[in-house]
């Protein structure tokens, strides 16, 4: 119980930061494949589709899964509050509310990162449209 009250912010956080490294990540090299992106190269709609959303799906699972991170940070979080309550003879009113207060930034930060990534998702997914609707535009010429 100690080590996890003692560490379990940076556990959640460090999470959550590799998520969001790795979304931005994604969302970087997305965007530079898709300004360098030669449409003419591809001669099949499959083996353009396949390129266009290589790596989408993990800036989707990111932006879903973030929020159930910082919740389970919240959750664990709010059981070590009831844990220290029910361990301690005197209960104080200011330790319960840091105590709580502090678990809920964790759902925020969850937050913090799942609404961007969602946001980069969609509108990756609509440059992989109009990139495909380019395509067909070549092919019929």
């Amino acid at each position: 119980m100690i080590f996890l009250k003692h560490n379990l912010d940076y556990m959640v956080f460090g999470i959550l930061g590799l998520m969001s490294f790795l979304m931005l990540w994604f969302v970087i090299e997305r965007y530079i494949f898709y300004s360098r992106i030669k449409l003419s190269d591809f001669h099949h709609t499959d083996q353009l589709n396949i390129s266009l959303t290589n790596h989408l799906t993990i800036i989707s699972t990111i932006g879903a899964n973030a929020p159930y991170i910082g919740l389970l940070g919240t959750v664990v979080g709010i059981m070590l509050t009831f844990y220290d309550m029910g361990q301690g003879g005197k209960v104080e009113v200011h330790t319960i509310m840091t105590g709580l207060s502090l678990a809920l930034k964790a759902t925020a930060a969850g937050l913090a990162v799942a609404i961007p990534s969602i946001m980069f998702y969609n509108a990756l997914l609509r440059k992989v449209d109009v990139l495909n609707a380019r395509w067909r535009e070549l092919q019929e010429k």
